[in-house]
């Protein structure tokens, strides 16, 4: 029998107390051995590695080209990173504390690393991957401007170790003043000053509560949170920022409410500067950037040009009104394409979406893919998801594309991409791009300064500067050069000249050429003052003829043209040569400020981000230091002709739109309506329009300068002369005396001067197709009195 052995008795299981305390005890001790080894890591191989902090302690942030009016409108931004420095004191306490709110509450407690934020994220990563950061304020401003945002344990500890050394070197308010300033904010636009303007057009210091808290939640992730490209997952992180500043007791209750109803607008991409001169603010770019090269884009120089803003408003909507007016005149061409629209409702939406995008909007000019139509009504819609109707008076532009036989590119159907405008009551009517151009300037004739200049109809459509680029024939707006030559040779105002056919053999240049009048009739004998007025072609052939060829090529030089382009032909009186409307305006300059040569200048100055003037022009003025370059004689008895041209000349349109008498220039249309222009100008603004085909072809067959170019010279003086005190008659000059019925030099008066030209040339009489009876001597005499009267007397 076997005695059955004792058992051992089991030791008895310690209480769960106690257990617990010693696992919590291990795990401490392996933090602990972690967290030695760590620093051991740190203090060994990472803190001897920590890169310099001289790129903040002297920070230089990348400031861009920035461009403004002369009444400080920005028009232009050039560089890789839209920013603004703005000193912490400057960035309102809002501000500061909605980014604080949602980025770092104990910004202001900690020494650079929030532990119990670390202790927070890593428990979460440690349970799930590393998919949470603890990033205080001063951590991002480490990792933005020294490490990569790579989710690792090393850059992490790298993180924490920069965080106090830059703690330890900077005080709290340079710490978030570099965050302020640095971070990206979608848009290309670096820290809150920049990003307050890009999204909402206003300064950081005129930001409301919620467009405070909108800013403040970029930082997370731009392009998730941008309210450009996401309007509603922004308002979504908006509302959670305020709701934690209302809980931190940084705004009140009543603030939070007001803030969260608060409709925030928000610009759109494409309308980012409230001023339109994209033309003027890429001149500014092309010349800063052949002085400074590459660092024109992040130097932080601020141009400032001679531009004014309500000028260059005036400009861009009359040559725009000019334009669109041409286009409506000469009719509907048809949709600009077509797509196939899907059956189902969300690929039909996506279709028009994809459609519209590649076709982008000309300020007021939208595109609209067309949806359904009928006789009597069109419906289209636009990439907002407007839905515009065009019905009755609207349709009758578009009246040859909904007929049943209108052609296939010109038939209006479901799936037309059109463009469409809403007038100032919300209706819409159908408009189109245009295939023509036109082009405008005005400048300060006193010395040169460039008040507006718009080179087209889109600059993100066609860049190239018709005012600087486009070298065209002025017509019939050159002959006042001519005639100023004509003058100075012994012509005056009186000077009889006829208006008769006139046949140049081949002996001029290998061709028989008969020039003519725009209207195809002549007039026979009148006077130089009338010619010029009625801008009888013929007369300024003959003018030409008598002066020499030579001698005007020479002539014109005075006021800026390039001989080259105005060979010594007898076309030249037609304006046959090539002019840019930039020249024209320079020219024209001479006649308003009584003789001096001025140079347009587009720059006022240069600034450096600090502040310092890198250079300043300094024009000079007419009547001071600028070079006299016509006889004040001339210059007074060629403005005196050219007045008559608004008074009682193709020009009187600017007379009857105006109602002032201190108005002067020229129209001008070349031969077959290819390029008509207006110069014009007061005694203290020349302005220059010019319209054109940029390949050129007729403009149509009854197309004038009077017609097209003045009514956008109208349109802008307006606007340029509302307020401005009519300028009085100028007084003779020394040397000036009446005779003959009109002014003349001096030593002309006893009849030394020309008193006609080729009266004797053959005269083929009324009967003759096209011819008018010549001046009659009464009202010659009739003529005569009326410049006595104008003037008063002799």
């Amino acid at each position: 029998m076997v005695t059955p052995q004792p058992t051992t008795p089991a030791p008895a299981r310690r209480p769960l107390w106690q257990r617990a305390l010693m696992w919590g005890f291990g795990l401490l001790l392996a933090g602990a051995v972690a967290v030695a080894l760590l620093l051991g890591y740190a203090l060994l191989v990472a803190a001897p590695n920590l890169p310099s902090l001289d790129t903040i302690t002297d920070y230089r942030p990348k400031i861009p080209l920035r461009v403004y009016t002369a009444d400080n409108v920005l028009i232009g931004e050039f560089g890789e990173e839209r920013r603004n420095f703005v000193p912490i004191t400057q960035i309102p306490d809002i501000m500061k504390k909605a980014v604080l709110a949602i980025e770092d509450d104990r910004f202001y407690e900690h020494g650079g690393v929030d532990f119990v934020g670390v202790l927070r994220a890593g428990l979460a990563n440690l349970r799930g991957g590393l998919s949470q950061g603890a990033s205080t304020i001063t951590m991002q401003v480490a990792r933005n401007f020294f490490l990569s945002s790579e989710k690792t344990y090393t850059r992490k500890i790298y993180e924490m170790l920069l965080s106090y050394k830059i703690e330890a070197n900077l005080s709290k308010d340079q710490i978030l003043e570099l965050y302020m300033n640095q971070i990206y904010l979608g848009q290309r636009a670096y820290g809150f000053a920049s990003a307050a303007r890009v999204y909402f057009g206003k300064s950081i210091q005129d930001l409301s509560i919620a467009e405070a808290a909108m800013l403040a939640g970029l930082p997370k992730a731009p392009s998730a949170y941008n309210p450009v490209v996401n309007p509603k997952r922004a308002k979504v992180r908006q509302e959670y920022i305020l709701q934690r500043m209302r809980d931190l007791r940084y705004i009140t209750p009543e603030q939070y409410e007001q803030a969260l109803h608060e409709e925030v607008k928000v610009r759109s991409e494409g309308n980012e500067f409230s001023t339109h001169a994209e033309y003027v603010a890429e001149m500014v770019r092309q010349l800063m950037y052949a002085q400074y090269r590459e660092e024109t884009y992040t130097r932080g120089l601020t141009v400032y040009t001679t531009l004014r803003k309500p000028d260059q408003d005036a400009a861009y909507e009359s040559v725009r009104d000019g334009i669109m007016n041409y286009e409506r005149k000469h009719g509907y061409r048809g949709p600009e394409a077509f797509i196939d629209l899907p059956g189902n409702a969300d690929d039909r939406e996506q279709a028009i979406d994809d459609a519209l995008l590649e076709h982008p909007g000309s300020d007021d000019l939208r595109s609209a893919v067309v949806t359904s139509v009928t006789p009597r009504q069109v419906t289209a819609t636009l990439l907002s998801g407007e839905v515009a109707t065009i019905e009755g008076a609207a349709l009758r532009f578009i009246a040859p594309s909904l007929s049943a036989s209108a052609q296939p590119k010109m038939k209006m159907r479901p799936g037309a991409i059109i463009r469409v405008t809403q007038d100032a009551k919300g209706a819409w009517s159908v408009t189109q791009l245009p295939e023509v151009s036109a082009a405008f300037i005005s400048i300060d004739p006193n010395d040169g300064q460039i008040r507006s200049m718009v080179g087209g109809f889109d600059f993100n459509r066609n860049k190239f500067n018709h005012v600087t680029q486009a070298w065209r024939q002025p017509g019939s707006s050159f002959k006042p050069f001519i005639y100023s030559a004509a003058l100075e040779k012994g012509f005056s105002p009186a000077t009889v000249i006829n208006d008769a056919p006139l046949t140049i053999g081949p002996d001029t240049g290998g061709q028989v050429w008969e020039p003519k009048n725009y209207d195809g009739k002549f007039e026979g004998p009148m006077t130089m003052r009338r010619a010029l007025a009625k801008s009888k072609n013929l007369v300024s052939v003959r003018i030409l003829r008598a002066i020499g060829t030579q001698y005007a090529q020479d002539y014109i030089t005075r006021f800026g043209f390039d001989a080259d382009k105005h060979p010594a032909y007898l076309p030249m009186a037609l304006g046959s040569g090539s002019v840019t409307p930039l020249q024209m305006a320079a020219a024209y300059s001479v006649f308003a400020n009584g003789g001096y040569r001025v140079n347009p200048f587009l720059i006022q100055k240069v600034v450096d981000a600090r502040g310092n003037v890198l250079s300043e022009t300094r024009p000079a003025r007419a009547g001071q230091d600028a070079v006299r370059v016509l006889d004040a004689r001339t210059a007074f008895i060629a403005d005196s002709m050219l007045r008559d041209v608004v008074r009682m000349g193709t020009a009187n349109l600017a007379k009857q739109r105006l109602g002032r008498n201190d108005l002067a220039g020229k129209t001008g249309t070349t031969n077959d309506a290819v390029d008509a222009w207006f110069a014009g100008y007061t005694p203290g603004l020349v302005a220059i329009a010019w319209m054109g085909y940029d390949q050129p072809k007729s403009l149509g067959v009854r197309e004038t300068g009077g017609g097209l170019a003045l009514p956008i010279w109208v349109g802008y003086m307006s606007h340029a002369l509302k307020g401005v005190p009519e300028i009085p008659e100028r007084q003779p000059p020394e040397g000036v005396v009446m005779a003959g019925g009109d002014w003349t030099f001096e030593e002309n008066a006893g009849g030394a001067g020309v008193a006609s030209v080729g009266l004797g040339d053959p005269w083929p009489g009324k009967a003759d197709s096209g011819a008018s009876q010549p001046q009659s001597p009464a009202d010659a005499e009739a003529e005569k009195k009326r410049v006595l009267e104008m003037f008063g007397g002799a």
